[in-house]
């Protein structure tokens, strides 16, 4: 575990390969699970905002799920996620060619129809985030379904947090994660470089 300012990093950042590779995976991580993807009660908001400007991106099933129940919702677990149709599949979740699962939310900022471009848990995975009073913990969130996102980084040779540097900085700012690129180099320089 490396402590980044209030933050405590898995090593798995470290030793584990990974970039995502959309033509195998296809964007799983969008439609399989029980649940919706974290958000805080912010991104809720922020969801509810963008959402007349999104719309005409949605799903027919998926817009008459947000129209009955709202964007979001509290799962078993008691944690605020975005809403799931047909009881799998993100309600911002689009297709594209071949079937690939896209985002209806990163879509729309890429193309500079809104100025956000997805909630933060989309933006970082695989890396979960879990808050604590004193700190917040950076894990991995290894999932089957991502098998070829290791693959694809090994054979590139590019490390969760190299993959992550836009969002990690993003949500952390550069100066702590210029700090834990320093401490992943450290680590690697003194450890050899790790295979996972």
């Amino acid at each position: 575990m490396l402590q980044i300012k209030d933050a405590l990093v898995s090593l798995d950042l470290i030793e584990q390969f990974f970039c995502c590779d959309l033509d195998k995976c296809l964007g799983e991580c969008c439609i399989e699970g029980d649940a919706g993807a974290p958000i805080t009660g912010a991104e809720y908001e922020k969801l509810k905002e963008i959402l007349p400007a999104i719309k005409d991106r949605l799903l027919p099933s998926a817009l008459a799920q947000i129209e009955r129940q709202g964007v979001g919702y509290v799962d078993e677990e008691g944690d605020l996620v975005t809403q799931i149709v047909d009881g799998r599949n993100c309600v911002f979740t689009t297709y594209g060619p071949g079937g690939k699962c896209l985002c209806a939310i990163e879509g729309a900022y890429r193309d500079g129809i809104i100025d956000w471009r997805k909630p933060a848990s989309c933006y970082l995975y695989p890396v979960r985030l879990t808050r604590y009073p004193t700190f917040t913990a950076v894990n991995y969130h290894k999932w089957k379904i991502c098998r070829c996102a290791e693959v694809l980084g090994r054979a590139k040779g590019t490390r969760l947090y190299q993959f992550l540097e836009g969002p990690l900085t993003e949500v952390f700012g550069k100066e702590w994660y210029d700090e834990l690129k320093e401490a992943c180099e450290a680590y690697l320089e003194e450890y050899g470089q790790t295979n996972s």
